[in-house]
Formats: structure tokens, sequence, C-alpha cells
């Protein structure tokens, strides 16, 4: 018992502290991911250790490092629960209507492709994305253009394929390659049938994990690149997509800084949307992001469309600019920009032997 509690006690702290570290190596990045997971266990590894200390106290040692580390992840897990005070925010007179966006990662090998379209066709959303489109997925999804007569589209067969439809007046749409020409994100300025002008970001860079990237490099990269960019607009901003990222990441951190908006799960509750078909190892990979000015009604996660994703949902509106919902917004400190562009420029330089068209 005393050996099974030493490893198993081990291999939780030290997966707590690896996300510490600086490196990029998808081993660093990925054990970010399970901060849930890790603090399930600890609560009941730190438990059982009291039975054991009194037969060799130097293992409060261990108890203080599970301790620390059970802390530390409920101090950065709680703000992502409804335990989370939010101020309620009264909709003023000249809000525009609401707005329901849908976007999932669809997976490119998916081909229950009417899974995703008679969810399409139940919320009727004036917005969709789909994330690991290709060939198949464009043409399946061209029985909605009737409803959808605005969109962007970007077929790849290499995972990164990119869809969007939107049954609002589509200004102007520019589809960026920030890092690599094998990965697009998506600049598109709507306009509300009230007047409302904001820019709609889809973002999905590539993850680093033992079977695809093996590093995070050109993940921040193409997530910073987005950051700057938008962090230069005025009018209202909504980032959305698989950012193959988690909110607490030290390169989503940065994102929120760089970009000035504000985490939409702060407060409305962790949402895992991936992996669909493992429930104890989810983890909320898609996220969104908005500024000031834009209000979240409700996020929410859609059930299995047959992919590894969960579609995930939001209704918001567009009002005046908000004091209270500014305070969210957190800033960046000294060093901060110089570790941006840093990322970003590794980010450009990185070059992926694993993605094919």
């Amino acid at each position: 018992m005393q050996i099974f509690f030493l490893v198993f006690s081990a291999i939780l702290i030290i997966l707590s502290v690896l996300p510490f570290s600086q490196s990029q190596h998808w081993v660093f990045r990925v054990a970010e991911f399970i901060k849930l997971q890790l603090l399930v266990f600890q609560i009941p590894v730190l438990a059982l250790g009291f039975y054991l200390v009194s037969e060799n106290p130097w293992m409060w040692w261990v108890q203080l490092a599970q301790a620390t580390l059970i802390i530390y992840h409920v101090y950065i897990l709680v703000r992502y629960t409804k335990f989370w005070r939010r101020e309620k925010y009264d909709k003023g007179k000249d809000a525009s209507d609401s707005i329901k966006v849908i976007s999932c990662n669809v997976l490119q090998f998916n081909t229950a492709y009417n899974r995703f379209i008679d969810l399409i066709n139940k919320e009727q959303p004036q917005i969709f994305l789909t994330m690991e489109s290709d060939g198949g997925w464009e043409k399946a999804l061209r029985v909605l253009e009737a409803d959808y007569p605005n969109f962007e589209k970007v077929t790849l067969d290499n995972t990164y394929g990119m869809h969007f439809y939107t049954k609002l007046k589509v200004n102007k749409s520019q589809v960026h390659y920030f890092v690599a020409e094998d990965i697009p994100s998506m600049e598109i300025e709507l306009e509300t049938a009230d007047g409302h002008r904001f820019i709609f970001f889809a973002v999905h860079p590539p993850p680093p994990s033992p079977t695809e990237e093996e590093n995070s490099k050109e993940r921040d990269g193409d997530l910073l690149s987005v950051a700057k960019r938008v962090g230069q607009y005025k009018m209202p901003v909504v980032v959305t997509g698989d950012f193959n990222n988690v909110a607490w990441a030290k390169s989503s951190l940065l994102f929120k800084k760089t970009s000035k908006l504000i985490d939409a799960r702060i407060g409305r509750g962790i949402l895992s949307t991936f992996h669909a078909n493992y429930w104890f190892f989810r983890v909320p990979l898609d996220l969104l992001f908005h500024s000031p000015s834009v209000f979240i009604d409700k996020l929410f996660i859609y059930p299995s469309v047959g992919s590894d994703h969960f579609p995930m949902g939001c209704t918001f509106f567009i009002d005046r600019y908000s004091e209270e919902q500014a305070e969210d917004i957190e800033h960046l400190e000294k060093g901060d920009i110089s570790e941006v562009n840093e990322m970003i420029a590794e980010g450009k330089a990185e070059e992926s032997d694993n993605r094919s068209e």
C-alpha cells in the first residue's frame, strides 16, 4: 500500500507541476489539459495519506505538496464554475437582437453528416462554423445554403478545413494563414438586421500531442497572431473555434491579455467538449472569447453528432460598452509583449511534417 501510495502520489505531483515549465513540448503542454482529472484523484490520495504518515513522518512532505497542488487547482478551476459570481447585465433598449452561434469540430472522418445538419435545422442559429470539414462535408452542407446564403469555405483534407455559414449580412471576410499555409483562420465582419456590426474570428490551430504536433509552437503562434490583430479593433469581437488549448493554459492567458477579450466560460461552467467518447478524460478545448460590448446569454454544449468533439452553442447580444464587463479584461504585464512576439516568430518558423494536403 505504501509503495502504491508513493508512486501514485509522485505521478500526480509530477503531472501537476509539468505545466509550470516554459517548454512547448507536448509532454508539458498536454499536462495542462487534465487539471480537473488530477484534482479528482488528488483529493482521495491526500485523504489516504493521513492513514500512512503516522508510521512514516517524512511523508508529511508528500502530503504538503499534494495539498498545495490541490489548493492551486481549485484556485484555477473555481472561476470556471457557477460558484464564481457574475454581475447580471440589464439589456439596453438599443441592444441587438439575440444572436445564436454553433461551432463544431465535426471530425473529418465522421460521415454522419445528417446528425450535424439536423442540429442546425433544429436550432436555426444565425451563425455556424465547422472545423475539420473536407470535401465530403462541403458537399453535405450545401443543403443548408438556401437558409444560409452567406458563407466562407476553406476545404482541406488535412483535418484543418473550415466552413462558415451565416444568415447575417457579411460586410467583408478574409482568410488568414498566420503561421502556415495549411492552417486557416477566418476574420469576418458581420452586420445584424438592426445595424450592429461585429467581427467574428474562427480559429483551429494544431494541437501538441504524441500523435500530431511535437510541440505547441504553431498553436501558440497562430492564436497569438489572432490576438494581436483582434486587439487593434474598436468594434465588438467574438473569437471561437477549436483552440486545442484550455482556457487556464499560459498561452490562453496571453491570448486573452493580448486580445483584450473576456473568457465566456468564467462563471458559466467548465463545459468540456473533447473527447466525446471518453467521459472521464473530457477537457474544454473549444473556447469562446468576446469584447466588453458583447454579452453572453447562454453558453452550452450540444449532444454528440458523431464527432470526437461536442458542438458548442452560444447566444449573445451586442450593446453599449460595459465598464463592468471591462473589469474582467486582464492586461499584459512588463515583458509579456516580447514573449508574445517571440512565440509568434517561433510558430511561423516551425515546420510540420505531420500534415498533408
